[in-house]
């Protein structure tokens, strides 16, 4: 469904992404692990437009996408979550997902069961939620597009253990539903209860790509990591 190849970008002179590569199949989670500064958000951001890379292929669906705008992209069924969450603080948990609303599908009733927590506060001001509820609603609200493969950038970032465990049971679900997952993270433990496959990536280079269980048995690569 989303395949990158030999993918570069830079801030200015710097080479941030060198000659990228990965994979995501349709109703598959896939991991991208690193440190902080690794070039995990510079990847999504890179998929989506928001970087526009130096050179590379990305194919989504079957159509080249890296010459596309974001709007377009989004289009396309590519559903972005950044780390910051850029939710409107200002509006209700409500007033967030009808932002987010296009097409059908999704509805703030499949992803009230989707995230429980949402549903008690639907008419609280964003703003004044829990972290955990803010990143529930970020998920959310971007489903709420009806995308077919979602970008998570850091889902599991500051969250309580509790959450932790909540956004894994959302994630394990989204993918029974068919929707493939990209996300990056720092924390093992987390992407091993929900990823199929991963890619490790240090200093903008992919140093490994594997199955999940590969990656927590051979213990090789999780230098790269917080465990």
């Amino acid at each position: 469904m989303l395949a990158v190849q030999g993918l570069h970008a830079y801030y200015g002179r710097a080479h941030i992404l060198a000659d990228v590569a990965l994979g995501v199949a349709r109703g598959e989670v896939v991991a991208l692990l690193g440190r902080n500064g690794a070039g995990k958000s510079t990847t999504l951001k890179g998929i989506m437009g928001m970087v526009r890379p130096a050179a590379g292929e990305i194919v989504f669906d079957g159509r080249r996408i890296e010459r596309f705008p974001t709007w377009r992209i989004a289009s396309a069924g590519l559903g972005y979550v950044p780390e910051d969450r850029r939710i409107f603080t200002e509006l209700s948990v409500m007033e967030n997902l009808d932002v987010g609303r296009r097409g059908q599908g999704w509805t703030p009733e499949k992803l009230f069961a989707l995230f429980p927590n949402l549903a008690e506060v639907r008419d609280r001001p964003a703003g004044r939620i829990s972290g955990g509820e803010q990143q529930m609603l970020a998920i959310a609200r971007t489903l709420m597009g009806n995308p077919t493969c979602l970008l998570l950038d850091e889902p599991s970032e500051g969250l309580a253990p509790l959450i932790v465990d909540q956004m894994t049971a959302a994630i394990r679900e989204l993918k029974s539903s068919g929707v493939a997952i990209l996300l990056s993270e720092q924390n093992l433990r987390f992407a091993a209860a929900v990823a199929d496959r991963a890619y490790v990536i240090d200093k903008g280079r992919i140093r490994h790509a594997g199955t999940m269980a590969d990656l927590v048995g051979e213990g090789a690569h999780t230098r790269h990591l917080a465990v």
